[in-house]
C-alpha cells in the first residue's frame, strides 16, 4: 500500500477529519471510531510505517515517543495509572490499517486474556 492510499496518512495530513486529542511533532492521537472502552484512542506516528515491528526496526526512538504520547492521552482522560496499550501486528492479530498505531484503552475493567 502506498502512503497516498493509507487512511492514517490521510488523517495525519488533515485530508480526513478525526477527533484529535493529542499531538506532537512526531505523533498524532485521535479517538477510535469503534471504541472498545470509554477511552479508546489511537496514537500514530506522523511518518508511515506498516506495523510496530517495522517502526521498531526503522526508528526505535519513535516507538518511545508513541508510548509517551499514549501515557499522556491516558492521563488526560483521567486514567494515569490504569490503562492498556495494544499494538496489533499483522492481519491475523487484528491489524486492519497497515500504518503503525497504538491503541490506548481505559475507563473500564480490562480483563485478561483480551480475546
Amino acid at each position: 500500500m502506498s502512503t497516498q492510499d493509507c487512511l492514517f496518512c490521510k488523517i495525519v495530513a488533515g485530508e480526513i477529519p478525526a477527533d484529535v486529542v493529542h499531538e506532537t511533532e512526531h505523533t498524532l492521537a485521535f479517538r477510535d471510531i469503534h471504541p472498545q472502552a470509554p477511552t479508546h484512542v489511537l496514537v500514530v506516528p506522523r511518518a508511515h510505517h506498516a506495523d510496530a515491528a517495522a517502526l521498531a526496526a526503522a526508528d526505535p526512538t519513535l516507538v518511545a515517543a508513541l508510548v509517551g504520547a499514549a501515557a499522556q492521552v491516558a492521563a488526560d482522560a483521567g486514567h494515569p495509572d490504569d490503562y492498556r496499550l495494544v499494538f496489533n501486528t499483522g492481519a491475523g492479530a487484528g491489524q486492519t490499517v497497515f500504518h503503525t498505531h497504538l491503541h490506548v484503552l481505559g475507563g473500564r475493567a480490562l480483563t485478561w486474556p483480551p480475546g
